[in-house]
């Protein structure tokens, strides 16, 4: 039989949120609010975890790096979904398409890392308060944070490459605002089995051992905070970690609720709803979630915003 002519995708186009004309402006000035306000509170918080000498343990360290992988995620996504609303060929070329997947899955899977990472912190500090400064180390926070960072781009490195190495030879219209793993599966005019696959598995494993980590780590929590005999100091225990708990139920509800689930299962549409809750409404929730609320970083705030030439790890 002879060989049929296919004609290979080299660009996509994304369909965004919405396609409809009149909700592109309302759209645009949304997500630009969101992502601006992404922005401002995760570079608050680098700046002022770097700078002030009382923010300088561990959690504060942990922190930091939550907030630069929730800027990096929501920089990935949000830039270009914003040029889409203002632009009628919302179109985007197989390596950009690739790129951006390749960063989205970095970022991603590098939060769902750290926050098992200041669970575990949580763990050591009201658990085994005394040993807290001796057990999470200076060598032990860059450890992981680098640990993290590493899980990260190992999994980026292999299950990219894995998607775009099956073949988009028919439609090359993604039902998404960026380029994402369901979107980009269905579009596929060949045996899309074995990405499905390592898909599943990476998403199934990152999660497993995480939620592990985290729910081991918050029945220990739960546990020392009961044997707190003083009704204000367990008020006080938990409140630390109230914000967190309630933010790490929303991140890996939605994870998955996206991925550990067979492709057939998929509505996009409602993928769409959830991918906007977790590459922008979270990183944006974050910095008021984990810290905001905090005394240290009021004052921090307050005393920066009045000298903001003024570096605190002078005093």
């Amino acid at each position: 039989m002879a060989p049929e002519n296919v004609t290979r995708v080299t660009e996509f186009i994304l369909t965004g949120v919405s396609d409809s004309p009149e909700l592109q402006i309302p759209l645009f000035l949304v997500f630009l609010v969101l992502y601006v306000l992404t922005m401002a509170g995760n570079l608050g918080i680098i700046t002022l975890t770097s700078v002030d000498s009382r923010l300088q343990t561990p959690m504060y360290f942990f922190l930091r790096h939550l907030a630069i992988i929730n800027l990096g995620n929501s920089t990935v996504i949000a830039p270009k979904m914003l040029i889409n609303f203002l632009v009628k060929k919302k179109t985007t070329s197989f390596y950009e398409c690739a790129t951006q997947l390749g960063g989205f899955l970095f970022f991603i899977v590098s939060e769902v890392m750290m926050l098992a990472v200041m669970a575990y912190d949580r763990y050591v500090a009201i658990c085994n308060p005394l040993l807290y400064v001796v057990v999470v180390s200076r060598r032990l926070c860059l450890l992981l944070v680098s640990l993290t960072y590493l899980y990260g781009f190992s999994t980026a490195i292999v299950v990219s490459p894995c998607i775009f190495s099956v073949s988009y030879c028919s439609s090359n219209i993604i039902n998404h605002f960026y380029c994402d793993i369901a979107p980009l599966l269905a579009l596929s005019c060949s045996d899309t089995y074995l990405p499905e696959t390592v898909v599943f598995i990476s998403a199934a494993t990152n999660l497993f051992f995480s939620m592990i980590t985290v729910l081991v780590s918050y029945f220990n929590i739960v546990l020392s905070i009961l044997r707190i005999r003083s009704s204000e100091g367990r008020k006080k225990a938990f409140s630390t970690c109230a914000s967190h708990m309630m933010a790490v139920t929303v991140f890996y509800g939605t994870m998955l609720f996206m991925y550990v689930q067979p492709q057939t299962n998929h509505s996009l549409d409602t993928d769409k709803m959830a991918s906007v809750f977790y590459t922008l409404v979270i990183p944006m929730l974050n910095p008021l979630i984990y810290s905001l609320r905090n005394n240290d970083v009021k004052v921090a705030l307050k005393k920066f915003m009045e000298n903001p030439c003024y570096s605190f790890k002078s005093m």
